[in-house]
């Protein structure tokens, strides 16, 4: 039996369509990979962007990667907040998997300072 799960996850990128495309890809294959989620199994996907960031808009650069193509994609900008990290996006997947699944969120290519806690999570930069 499944039930909807919310997964987060979180990237550092460089302010360029290119980067972004291969970020926001590798951020949400990992999700994938590692959730051991199928697209099918999505609901809906929200974007956040910090203000930094403006060459592309990541559900542009999710489905400019041939991935997301039939799903629900949004995106808005972050809020500002002194002192936060620039050139983040951060995703939230809403999804079904199996009940009592963990989920496993993702902070990678220097996100990962944003959840110092969920060190074991950590992704090698791209």
């Amino acid at each position: 039996m499944k039930r909807i799960y919310a997964l987060r996850g979180a990237v550092q990128c460089e302010n360029g369509e290119e980067d972004i495309i291969r970020q926001v890809s590798a951020l949400y294959d990992e999700l994938l990979e590692r959730n051991k989620l199928e697209e099918a199994d999505i609901v809906s996907l929200v974007f956040s962007v910090t203000a930094d960031l403006d060459a592309l808009n990541p559900a542009s650069a999710l489905r400019r990667s041939g991935r997301g193509g039939d799903l629900a994609l949004f995106a808005v900008q972050e809020a500002a907040a002194r002192g936060a990290p620039e050139r983040i996006i951060r995703v939230l997947v809403h999804c079904y998997l199996p009940e009592g699944s963990v989920p496993g969120h993702v902070y990678r290519n220097g996100a990962e300072l944003l959840r110092p806690d969920r060190k074991r999570e950590e992704s090698p930069p791209l």
